[in-house]
């Protein structure tokens, strides 16, 4: 490259000055690629040996640079900025409100701006500015807040999956209830280290059976507090969730699709279960028992495995079938100690009713879709 554009210690004043910045508006190939080198030949870091004056200087062309020079020239120096914590705050800012090709670096790396700055970024920029703003390290909770304020499903997942990023309280606890109805939101707050206890045993009534063996693992926790919170959201959706809703649920059109065209068999029954469609695997057993939907989730969740026994009894599933059904669903306590003894009894149970008898406690709970607790079932 012309020796005119490489900045010697004795050579850094404001004609080179001039001279980069006449470069910066020579549209031509051959200007563009020396005005490049010469940015990126500027000695701009402590650790390249550059006086306080020289780097004054070379700012000072940066800045003029910003205003005047192409894309390429823009993010040439956005990328040498970026790594460098004490350079200067408006050069900086520039940047980082620029063009997300060139704001990027600046934006997921910068230690010069601060949290004003990345606020108005998350408020006034685009959508690209306030995911690259999101993936940063160490957010403070009130960025983390900005980010969750804009109401963007993707911005607040890369939040979510920020390990680094501190994030409030009070915004983890509106998150959480927002993970009820936006599912984008589960898999990346059950995984958070911060999140707190209580908050994800609130989680455990809507989030995938997966999770909730992530839950129990984190939290240690153990059959009777797995049990109670299974209780409580089966008595939760039975509350809220209508008849209305109920038949119009996407696993229920289904199962009803599959009911009418004779589809509902055991075979087809495990395997929907056995891929993990727990809420189509509900509905096929709700159809070929007559049972309610909400009230098949609540016995299939039960620790018991009494009334899931009778159910898969009248369901004409076999003992094999039945074990496999009652083993899924308390996978996630399967090293319990008291596992194989409920195990034992729901099969000897299972074993022991007459065909009569189960008859006789099924039509009952269709009569009666709703007893007050699990012992209210007319089992002995």
């Amino acid at each position: 490259m012309d020796s005119a554009f490489i900045l010697e210690p004795e050579q850094s004043d404001y004609l080179a000055n001039d001279e980069l910045v006449a470069l910066a508006r020579d549209s031509s190939a051959p200007a563009r690629r020396a005005l490049v080198e010469a940015v990126t030949d500027l000695p701009l870091s402590d650790d390249e040996k550059a006086t306080h004056r020289e780097r004054e200087i070379m700012f000072d062309i940066l800045r003029r640079l910003v205003h005047d020079a192409e894309m390429v020239v823009r993010r040439t120096i956005s990328t040498r900025l970026a790594r460098m914590p004490d350079a200067p705050r408006d050069l900086v800012r520039v940047l980082a409100n620029d063009k997300i090709e060139i704001a990027y670096p600046i934006l997921t790396t910068s230690g010069a701006l601060d949290d004003d700055d990345l606020i108005d970024i998350v408020k006034f920029r685009t959508f690209e500015h306030q995911l690259a703003v999101s993936i940063r390290s160490n957010l403070s909770e009130v960025v983390s807040e900005t980010l969750v304020d804009t109401g963007n499903k993707n911005v607040i997942k890369c939040l979510l999956q920020n390990t680094t990023a501190k994030i409030s309280r009070t915004t983890m606890e509106y998150l959480v209830e927002q993970s009820e109805r936006e599912d984008i939101f589960r898999e990346p707050l059950v995984r958070r280290s911060d999140l707190e206890k209580d908050l994800a045993e609130r989680m455990f009534g809507w989030v995938s059976e997966t999770l909730r063996q992530v839950i129990v693992k984190d939290w240690n926790l153990d059959d009777k507090a797995v049990s109670q919170l299974l209780s409580k959201t089966a008595q939760k959706e039975w509350v809220s969730e209508t008849p209305n809703a109920r038949s119009e649920s996407k696993a229920q059109q289904l199962a009803d699709q599959l009911a009418d065209q004779g589809l509902i068999g055991q075979d087809a029954i495990l395997r929907v279960l056995k891929n993990g469609d727990i809420p189509l695997f509900i509905a096929m057993l709700a159809r070929k028992t007559g049972l309610a939907g909400n009230f098949v989730q609540r016995i299939f969740y039960d620790s018991s495995g009494l009334a899931l026994a009778m159910a898969c009894r009248f369901a004409s599933l076999d003992r094999d079938s039945f074990q496999v059904i009652y083993s899924y669903a308390r996978h996630s306590r399967q090293h319990s100690t008291q596992s194989g003894a409920k195990l034992k009894r729901a099969l000897q149970y299972f074993d022991s009713k007459t065909p009569d008898q189960v008859e006789i406690i099924v039509r009952r709970w269709q009569s009666h879709p709703n007893p007050t607790g699990m012992w209210d079932l007319g089992l002995d």
